[in-house]
């Protein structure tokens, strides 16, 4: 018996062993014999106030009840507005009871009720209140660990939140926004001992003047604290040291106070334990948010065109990341008088990462083979400045002004000790990127169904590069070059500025008719230069691979869309008319065009009943190019990769038709979600590659017709005899294209298929559990079909002994099908918590990688090669923290 499956046989016990126990069900109707949702349930000791279980019922007035106790008690109903009820009951070990109950009406001033037991879930409209008590474990540090139990969340591995299928738009705290869609910044650090309640809120407007006009189905979260921490400074210091380790150290700290006028947030991070407490920081940076009003320009950026990175295994982050990361974030929301409000953000990381890996890439194309093999040590340092001020200024209750300016000023450095084929060199890669972003927002609530937004941006971004390898690896290509040193310098300079006009219109019937008009002014310069170094002497400038391009495109634009809703019906059009004049300038180009195209949409909602919604959309779209699709001449990528645009200005054709199914509500012991999306790219981007073993050349193609299709599923299910919610999701993709490879045209067709599921406890008691397991197969077909499976499966068990000790154990075993040795990996770790005094200290011990497992490795397929890939791994270590809080 391995290790993973002794794990697995220990919780299954320990689950039979939990559920010897009496269980009390039933419902509770009123005097008019409806349900009753959300009463309170609790047996009592007789001829006494102590309560030994308690829980509340469903939507439907159901309950269940456990409990191992034995003997004499009172079963007790009660609900807001109904006469209270009392029922003996006389408790034996391994029996159920069935009990049901009828509660009378009673009229209450409520200024006399006193709540005795907060409900788990309290549902208001369009909000859902979770008490964080009802659903804490007892192990969380931050925010991240508290969500991840709470029923209907899900949180990936990088932090994203999302209520079913939905990503988040925001974290609030008290009712305020720090971050955006920056969001992991907080939720990776705040402390989650503060948080007395988390509030999900449906149909979410981030424009307060929107709210109950737009159409939104944007979701978002905001953050209740415990009332003892209002109005004073509060925080945590959390810091931990290696004992039977290297060098490793971790520290967390907080610093909030929020005041009626005044909030304020301080939070820094140090550690090298391979811990992201950051999240993807562009999402704090440049937040995209889709399909929303203010959202122009969030599509705009400026690209670096190289980049020193490896690709990320399918493990945790954690394990392969030698980091030695700093951070401090310090934020600030003011209340300068009742109608002007200001948030300030300033963020500044320093972090430190390297990263050892062994690759091999195994190709066969066109009845030729060979295989390449890289040993890399890579380490990347970079420094990130970046500060936002926000300034709200309501005029009138029905008018308001915002604006908002950011800067952000980054720099990157990174060097590799390579060697290629048995080939030593050394790459350097230093790299710069500077934003400055300002949006003016201006709302009129013109009546309570009319609303005008108009909205005005402009943006200025740029990234340069210096990049230099000191040996050439692709003599082929070069021929009769004694050269020591590649360079290569580079720079894309982006301006951005647009202004658009936004009118929505809520009917009477509740249709909604939105039109928006606007102008898009962008103007790229890309600047590239190759050059060969001999005897640190610039000895020769291949003019295939300069490139100095300037592209300016503008857009005037029109949409009109209306939402015609019939009872449970909604039927949307949209059509779309752009106008672009584009130019493109270079060393013997000069191109131009004007071309005009309307993109329709056509949009059918159907809401069966409250559990029962389904909607489909179909949508033609014609898009334009960009300056990396479009550049003349050949730009280093890589130390053997260069890359070519198509030397065109074009637009691209697509359609694409989407099909949804919601079956459930949130909250609900059931509910599900199916879609399908079909995607038709009449034109599409391919690429006409030149891959011999020292080099690749790879140059943009407009190949007609590609074909993609995705089918996903998921579900969850709260499993009542067994008090666990079963998670399930499954996803199939599809794509059918052509490229062309060393001269032949090639049809490719892949299919990926991806399924899970996971089983996690809510028991009351010292023992809870979560489990699940996933697989992913790939499968690539050309002249020959290319294969891979990967299985991950990971068993979690929290063993919460009391109110100030518990211990938890993270398994994971990791399966590849496609190596013939070393195909499985078996990860372990551990935290134990004990709390000396509540709200104030404990300690914690925790072991990463206790297995000691030194090396992972991978393999991968696509079109062209077959890889695998070896990662150094961090190796075990044992911390010990100290979290004070004040």
């Amino acid at each position: 018996m391995n290790r993973f499956n002794f794990l697995l046989f220990l919780i299954i016990g320990c689950g039979l062993s939990l559920h010897a126990q009496s269980i009390i069900s039933g419902q509770i109707l009123d005097s008019a014999k409806n349900p009753i949702p959300f009463a309170n349930v609790s047996i009592k000791v007789q001829n006494g106030l102590t309560i030994i279980a308690f829980t509340t019922t469903d939507n439907n007035g159901n309950y269940n009840l456990k409990t191992n106790k034995t003997g004499d008690y009172n079963l007790c109903f009660s609900a807001l507005s109904f006469k209270a009820a009392t029922f003996p009951v006389a408790l034996e070990g391994n029996k159920n009871y069935i009990q049901n109950a009828s509660l009378a009406d009673e009229i209450v001033a409520l200024n006399e009720v006193i709540v005795q037991n907060e409900r788990a879930i309290t549902i208001k409209q369009d909000t859902i209140i979770m008490n964080a008590n009802a659903f804490s474990k007892g192990n969380e540090t931050v925010v991240e660990d508290l969500l991840k139990n709470l029923p209907g969340i899900n949180v990936s591995e990088d932090g994203t939140i999302r209520v079913g299928n939905q990503e988040i738009e925001k974290v609030m705290v008290e009712g305020d926004d720090f971050f955006e869609r920056g969001y992991k910044l907080l939720t990776k650090n705040m402390n989650a001992n503060t948080i007395d309640k988390i509030e999900i809120y449906k149909k979410y407007s981030s424009n307060r003047l929107l709210k109950g006009i737009e159409n939104s189905n944007k979701v978002a979260l905001n953050l209740k604290l415990k009332k003892g921490l209002k109005m004073q400074w509060f925080g945590n210091i959390d810091a931990g040291y290696g004992l039977i380790s290297e060098n490793r150290y971790e520290t967390r700290t907080n610093l909030m106070s929020f005041d009626i006028k005044a909030k304020y947030y301080l939070l820094g991070n140090l550690n090298n334990t391979g811990v992201d407490a950051t999240g993807d920081i562009n999402h704090l940076i440049r937040p995209f948010r889709l399909d929303d009003i203010e959202t122009l320009g969030d599509d705009q950026q400026a690209n670096s065109l190289l980049n020193l990175n490896i690709m990320t295994p399918s493990l945790k982050e954690e394990r392969t990341k030698f980091n030695n990361a700093e951070m401090i974030s310090l934020n600030a929301i003011h209340t300068l008088s009742p109608k002007v409000k200001m948030k300030t953000l300033g963020f500044f990381n320093w972090d430190e990462n390297d990263s050892f890996l062994n690759e091999y890439q195994f190709y066969q194309i066109n009845g030729t083979s060979f295989t390449n093999t890289n040993n890399l040590t890579l380490t990347k340092k970079k420094i990130v400045g970046f500060g936002k001020i926000d300034l709200n200024y309501d005029l009138s209750n029905n008018k308001m002004l915002e604006f908002t300016s950011k800067y952000n000023n980054e720099h990157e450095n990174g060097t590799s000790q390579l060697i290629f084929n048995e080939t030593p060199t050394n790459e350097k890669l230093k790299g710069n990127n500077q934003l400055i972003d300002e949006k003016i927002v201006f709302t009129n609530k013109i009546n309570d169904n009319k609303v005008l937004v108009l909205v005005g941006r402009c943006i200025s971004e740029k990234t340069p590069q210096t990049y230099n390898i000191n040996a050439l690896l692709f003599p082929d290509l070069f021929s009769g070059q004694n050269v020591d040193k590649v360079i290569q310098q580079s720079e894309n300079k982006m301006q951005f500025s647009a202004i658009d006009g936004n009118l929505l219109d809520r009917k009477r019937n509740g249709s909604l008719l939105e039109v928006k008009t606007g102008l898009k002014h962008r103007q790229d310069i890309l600047n590239t230069r190759l050059m060969f170094q001999e005897n640190n002497t610039i000895a020769t400038v291949p003019e295939e691979y300069q490139n100095s391009g300037k592209y300016a495109s503008m857009d005037a634009y029109l949409n009109a869309k209306y939402s015609y809703k019939k009872g449970r019906y909604t039927l949307t059009g949209e059509m779309e008319a752009h106008q672009l004049f584009n130019k493109y300038t270079d060393v013997g180009r000069n191109e131009k065009q004007a071309p005009f195209f309307v993109n329709p949409k056509i949009g059918f909602n159907i809401e069966i009943n409250k559990s029962n919604r389904f909607f489909s959309v179909y949508s033609y779209n014609k898009t334009n190019a960009g300056i990396l699709d479009v550049y003349s001449n050949y730009v280093l990528t890589g130390y053997r990769n260069f890359d070519k645009g198509t030397s065109n200005i074009n637009q691209l054709q697509a359609s694409s038709i989407l099909l949804n199914y919601g079956l459930g509500n949130w909250g609900a012991k059931f509910f599900a979600n199916a879609s399908f999306i079909y995607t038709k790219n009449h034109d599409f981007y391919s690429t006409n590659s030149t891959i011999i073993p020292n080099y690749s050349q790879v140059e943009k193609i407009i190949i007609k017709n590609q074909d993609l299709l995705s089918v996903s599923l998921d579900g969850n299910y709260f499993i009542k005899a067994i008090t666990s919610n079963f998670k399930l999701n499954f996803v199939y993709s599809n794509s059918n294209f052509k490229n062309v490879v060393n001269n032949k045209e090639r049809e490719i067709k892949t299919n990926n298929f991806n399924y899970a599921f996971e089983l996690r406890s809510a028991f009351r008691g010292m023992f809870n559990y979560h489990v699940g397991s996933k697989w992913k197969t790939s499968e690539t077909k050309t002249n020959m079909i290319n294969k891979n499976t990967i299985n991950i499966s990971f068993l979690d068990l929290i063993f919460d002994f009391n109110k100030k000790f518990n211990i938890s154990l993270e398994s994971e075993r990791y399966f590849f099908g496609n190596l013939d040795k070393n195909n499985k990996y078996y990860f372990l770790d551990f935290e134990s918590k004990y709390t000396v005094q509540d709200n104030k200290l404990s300690f914690t011990l925790s072991g990463k990688n206790l297995f000691g497992t030194k090396t992972f490795r991978e393999y991968h397929v696509n079109d062209i090669s077959v890889y695998g890939t070896e990662y150094r791994l961090l190796p075990r270590y044992v911390l010990l923290r100290i979290d004070y809080r004040f």
